[in-house]
């Protein structure tokens, strides 16, 4: 009798292993909707539109952070510079801005611009002269965010225009961000980039297997390259949005979304060792660790212990979304 109960245990853990690790999008969104009916259960003045406008716009701005570390990961890369360029597209935004809407589309280029080149440079380090990503990425995020420290004194550099800050904060219908608009048009671009577009089927192939993809034509150089300047645009572009969302942009800003948007990605579905993974999975894990945020606040934490809290969760959720490695035999 004993003996059966412990099968069944075991088998239920195994069910539940399988469950999570072969759909980790919809675990993600299960989890999400669990703890915020804990936040409720446990402070009901927290279930109001406020509440819920405030999540999907923080899920939809981690989002955007996380769609350019999701193609990386795919490819079997890494981009510690996410949150660097965030934080500088962020003051150069409000900087150029400076409280007047006149010179927005000039902001986008030179923000699309920064990313690029950042993204570029981190693409020929890691791919042309063959340094480890993660190492490469971490000090070109550090020369960045000095160069920020640089250019403003550490000191706030200005203000986004209200029409911009109208444009992702502002209510629709009272209680949808404005910001989904703007999702409207960035989330189809990036499921077409990743599941319809040429370098989408070669990312994947490349994250899977280097060697097979360069025998069967792929210009595995090229991709990865590529994958690290399309990472570093969308995370200028979550800078400009980030701006507009803050009103005003300090040094550093940002600079959590980098560990931010991994974890989503991860907890998402996406591989650490390439090949696996989708931008709807990353949604979903944005989705779970706004929605864990919002309930450690909801609770009063202080920020040392909600950093504490929030840790331990985050690795008992990536220890569940353990994946077996892609093949690359």
């Amino acid at each position: 009798m004993l003996l059966s109960k412990a099968e069944g245990k075991m088998a239920l853990g195994q069910h539940v292993r399988v469950f999570v690790q072969s759909s980790p999008a919809r675990m993600a969104v299960i989890i999400s909707v669990l703890l915020f009916a804990i936040t409720v259960a446990i402070n009901p003045r927290s279930l109001n539109l406020n509440s819920f406008s405030s999540i999907l716009l923080l899920t939809l701005l981690l989002s955007f952070a996380s769609a350019g570390q999701t193609m990386v990961l795919i490819g079997g890369g890494l981009d510690f510079t996410v949150g660097a360029v965030m934080s500088c597209a962020a003051i150069l935004t409000t900087y150029i801005m400076g409280g007047q809407d006149g010179n927005l589309l000039l902001v986008f280029a030179l923000a699309m611009g920064m990313g690029a080149a950042i993204g570029l440079l981190n693409g020929f380090c890691a791919v042309k002269i063959d340094l480890p990503p993660m190492i490469v990425t971490m000090a070109i995020s550090n020369v960045v965010t000095r160069l920020s420290y640089v250019l403003t004194a550490g000191t706030f550099s200005g203000y986004a225009g209200p029409a911009f800050v109208e444009s992702v904060v502002g209510k629709i219908l009272g209680f949808i961000p404005k910001l989904t608009l703007y999702a409207l048009v960035l989330v189809p671009l990036v499921f077409y980039l990743l599941n319809r577009s040429r370098f989408g089927r070669q990312l994947y192939l490349m994250g899977n297997n280097p060697t097979a993809a360069q025998l069967t034509g792929v210009k595995v150089n090229k991709i990865r390259i590529l994958m690290y300047v399309f990472s570093a645009m969308l995370a200028a572009f979550a800078g400009m949005i980030g701006a507009a969302y803050m009103k005003t942009a300090r040094c550093q800003i940002f600079d959590e979304y980098a560990f931010s948007s991994l974890v989503a990605v991860i907890v998402g579905g996406t591989a650490f060792t390439g090949g696996i993974g989708s931008f709807a999975g990353s949604i979903a894990g944005a989705l779970l660790m706004v929605t864990l945020s919002n309930g450690l606040t909801v609770l009063a934490l202080t920020q040392p212990v909600r950093n504490l809290v929030q840790g331990i969760v985050m690795v008992l959720l990536l220890i569940m979304y353990n994946r077996a490695r892609a093949v690359r035999q």
